[in-house]
């Protein structure tokens, strides 16, 4: 299956000198086309500075980033701006709506400040992907959290990127909430064809952090870091399986000390 995105030996400190923190030890993974991987680990094993750098928030000290194709690696500031509003989107915990806009409005966002203008079919079909059209002329401020988190997510996919990175995206919802918007992450990846809707709107690659089992249990399979080294996989996680591993790994940590990366 063809890669959305690649990693190819990814090293990354923070700091310099005495207090330089290395967050990642030469990572090396792949996420293939229309996966959701979630990626886990006790904290500071260098999860959220994975997730940045293989979204080319952050630029890694070493090694490659490919995303659909591209190796961001050594694109200028520019270009890499360029990329990142083509090919990927992102989701955090915080849903960063702007609130005297109505949800079409915070959708077609980035393509305004791509300086493009809308396409209010794209943009309604962005909302249609998570369930929302019929919110479109409706204020954050009028929807309930796990509304506002799917807006999020429409704007994010309203580039139809190849990969969408989701930073702790249930971290601010209630658990029956945070379900809900589990599902909708679900079905982007799965997109399943019928005779109603031969034409699936496309599969998603989601690339997630968390530290809740449970979300990563959602997951087609759970990549576990500790002290900035990949150190596992397992597919088809169950909640109960993700925990035990996630509490071995801690237990290292806490033996030997390690765990200061973010």
């Amino acid at each position: 299956m063809r890669a959305a995105v690649r990693l190819e030996g990814l090293t990354k400190s923070h700091g310099v000198g005495d207090g330089a923190v290395t967050a990642l030890r030469g990572v090396h993974a792949v996420f293939p086309e229309g996966s959701f991987t979630a990626i886990m680990g006790p904290s500071g094993s260098g999860k959220s500075t994975l997730l940045h750098c293989a979204a080319g928030l952050d630029r890694a000290g070493s090694g490659r980033v490919v995303i659909d194709g591209v190796d961001i690696s050594g694109l200028d500031e520019t270009r890499l701006t360029e990329m990142r509003r083509k090919s990927t989107g992102f989701v955090f915990q915080s849903f960063n709506l702007l609130p005297s806009l109505t949800a079409e409005q915070n959708v077609a966002l980035p393509l305004r400040l791509a300086g493009q203008h809308p396409d209010r079919a794209a943009v309604r079909a962005a909302l249609a992907r998570v369930g929302l059209v019929d919110k479109a002329g409706t204020r954050p401020g009028r929807l309930s959290g796990g509304q506002q988190q799917r807006v999020a997510i429409a704007r994010a996919l309203v580039t139809r990127p190849a990969v969408l990175f989701a930073d702790e995206p249930t971290g601010a919802l209630d658990l029956a909430t945070g379900r809900e918007l589990l599902s909708t992450l679900r079905r982007l990846c799965d997109a399943p064809v019928d005779d109603e809707h031969p034409e699936p709107p496309g599969t998603t690659t989601i690339i997630m952090v968390t530290h809740d089992p449970n979300v990563a249990a959602y997951a087609d399979r759970v990549l576990f870091l500790a002290d900035g080294l990949l150190v596992g996989e397992l597919p088809r996680p169950t909640a109960d399986a993700v925990a035990a591993r996630v509490t071995d790994l801690t237990a290292v940590a806490d033996r030997t000390g390690t765990g200061a990366a973010r």
